[in-house]
């Protein structure tokens, strides 16, 4: 079943997961996080590179972002910062096409499988060569993916990509083979970052290792040549990348305290790109000479989880979630308080969706919305009737009372760097209240909100995830296995374990050579986790950019039309990004525009304001 992709012209998920698996993440590893950003804050204003401020007009192009690095450690990094860069370094052994989102061919050229589907053969591109003119040789994804499988610290981040492999084998500089216990239809979707095999087998412990020698040897369209730390990270255009030079010859992100800080740099040109502004951001600056806003449809979901009560893999209960989230009528009844309509319009100023299934609407293959009977539609009167059904008292306060006994006062943690989440925590506060729920609103740093998650000592916490073309990994993060093998680590945001979901996730897995019947079973997933009520989405964001028109002609935006420049799943925007004639880079700054970054930790994946541990954005993902 051999298949071949050309190269995108130019100018003119996850595998299933066993316990104890690889790719744990470690709660060591968020709390240096943010230790960071704690130290970013501490730090004040800073100045900006030397080499940044002394770069030639219109040569740079300059990327404003309000969250540190993690690491620049591809086997480690989590955050939408990290793996944006990274995906601008590395080449994945197959990429997802910028305009369609369909698999296109990168590292690989080519690629054919077995008739039964455990076993793949991908032709490496013939001429690739790494960004120190050695060649790319299928020794090169064999050693990453070997690694990831062999080394705990080397599967930090992708792990789950190579859980399902048996065996990966260079048969020779220009063949892979890779062996699969079982069938699996994410075989074109690892975007894990290639490194080369010639830089990285002398690491001796992929946990410390940095990957700051700069220049950092790659294969994308970019290489890593400085990080001033809260300050900026500056890459500069490989002239050999195989789809042709960047006509921009430096990128650089930069960091600012806070979006309205990134807003007025923009004003000012002194960066070239801002992203994740708000509705009222994007208004101020539509219609500016010199700025085009970019408004896309949203790859990303907001929402909340409920504690249904917290348990490890083994059946440990632990954590403190109010007992009465256990009943799925209670659960349904807060889902059928909340108005979706009111959060779009009152929250994003009608530039969202509401929310129904678990992945955003922009990914219509896989898209899900309830019909009939089984849709929870935001209706208080309904949701009373329910609860006093059963046997959910209210008191002469209002507040109701579980047929347990327990009163139903819950703990909400909000992300206090997320502006969103705050206007639509306060919204939640008022709409429970009319079902005689109390609501203590924690509006709280996302490193609190994590350890709150972890500990499972919480009642409901907002989350949201960035969703890549192909939905498999946040799917993921809610089979049994995902939860934490002891109190402490887990790599989802929801306590969710539903034999059924499990039995589907593992078919639509093994439908590889069948996607319209995967894309049944995904859709059966999400039917599941919408009537349990303990993974809820309410809104779908859409992604609001801007860039100085003067300075950058055009951009590619993914998907193309209606797609968005930053935290693509790709390099697009930044690798065919074109300078305007006769333009002024945003390569200088005045000296109190960068502030060092405050509380900009985001707990996630993908890649948000709240990304556990997700992969490109997951990940973007993101990991926002």
């Amino acid at each position: 079943m051999p298949t071949a992709f050309p190269p995108i012209p130019t100018r003119s998920p996850r595998p299933s997961r066993r316990p104890g698996g690889p790719g744990r993440p470690r709660r060591g590893a968020l709390r240096a996080a943010a230790a960071a950003a704690a130290l970013a804050l501490a730090a004040g204003t800073a100045a900006p590179a030397a080499a940044d401020s002394a770069a030639p007009e219109g040569d740079t192009l300059t990327v404003a972002v309000s969250q540190p690095v993690d690491t620049l450690n591809p086997f480690l990094a989590q955050l939408l910062i990290s793996t944006s860069i990274h995906k601008a370094v590395y080449e994945p052994l197959v990429a997802y096409d910028a305009e369609t989102n369909e698999p296109t061919g990168a590292v690989a050229e080519s690629w054919e499988t077995s008739d039964d589907g455990l076993t793949w053969t991908f032709t490496i591109r013939d001429g690739m060569t790494w960004s120190d003119g050695e060649p790319v040789t299928a020794d090169d994804p064999a050693f990453t993916y070997n690694a990831m499988m062999e080394d705990e610290e080397a599967a930090t981040a992708n792990g789950n990509a190579v859980a399902n492999f048996e065996s990966v084998t260079a048969v020779d500089d220009s063949t892979l083979r890779i062996e699969l216990d079982e069938p699996q239809a994410t075989m074109l979707s690892l975007d894990a970052p290639i490194v080369p095999e010639h830089v990285w087998s002398g690491v001796e412990d992929f946990g410390d290792f940095t990957n700051e020698d700069f220049p950092v040897v790659g294969s994308g369209p970019f290489t890593i040549t400085g990080h001033e730390p809260n300050q900026s990270i500056t890459l500069e255009a490989n002239p050999d990348y195989w789809r042709g030079a960047p006509e921009f010859e430096r990128l650089v992100f930069r960091y600012f305290a806070d979006k309205d800080a990134e807003v007025e740099a923009l004003r000012k040109g002194e960066v070239s790109l801002v992203a994740g502004l708000t509705p009222a951001q994007a208004d101020s600056l539509e219609g500016q000479d010199g700025i085009s806003v970019n408004n896309a449809t949203g790859k990303r979901f907001q929402g909340f989880t409920v504690n249904p009560g917290a348990e490890t893999q083994d059946g440990e209960e632990f954590g403190d979630g109010h007992p009465a989230l256990q009943d799925k009528t209670l659960r349904q009844a807060i889902m059928m308080a909340i108005d979706k309509d009111e959060l779009v319009e009152k929250v994003y100023g009608g530039y969202a969706e509401p929310a129904e299934g678990y992945i955003p609407a922009r990914y219509d293959r896989y898209y899900w919305e309830p019909e009939g009977e089984e849709r929870l539609d935001f209706d208080v009167d309904a949701a009373n009737a329910m609860l006093d059904e059963a046997g959910y008292e209210t008191g002469d306060d209002g507040i109701r009372t579980s047929p347990d006994g327990d009163r139903l006062e819950l703990r909400m943690h909000v992300h206090n760097d997320r502006p969103d989440y705050v206007a639509m925590g306060k919204i939640f506060v008022e709409r429970l209240a009319d079902i005689g729920i109390e609501v203590d609103n924690q509006t709280v740093d996302p490193g609190v909100l994590s350890d709150a998650l972890y500990d499972a000592e919480y009642d409901l916490i907002w989350t949201g995830w960035s969703v890549n073309p192909d939905p498999d990994y946040v799917l993921g993060i809610h089979t049994c296995d995902a939860l934490p093998e002891e109190p402490g680590t887990m790599r989802g945001d929801a306590y969710f374990c539903n034999e059924d979901y499990d039995e589907l996730y593992d078919k639509q897995l093994a439908a590889w050579d069948d996607p319209d019947q995967r894309a049944e079973y995904i859709k059966e997933m999400q039917a599941i986790l919408y009537d349990e009520a303990v993974v809820n989405v309410v809104t779908y964001a859409n992604t609001m950019e801007a860039y100085r028109s003067d300075q950058i002609s055009s951009m590619q935006v993914q998907p193309d039309p209606g797609g968005n420049l930053f935290g693509q799943d790709g390099h697009w925007s930044l690798s065919t990004a074109v300078p305007a004639e006769g333009g002024q880079g945003g390569g200088s700054m005045s000296g109190g525009v960068i502030a060092a970054i405050a509380a900009a930790v985001v707990v996630v994946a993908g890649g948000i304001g709240f990304l556990l541990w997700r992969r490109r954005a997951a990940t973007a993902a993101d990991r926002e």
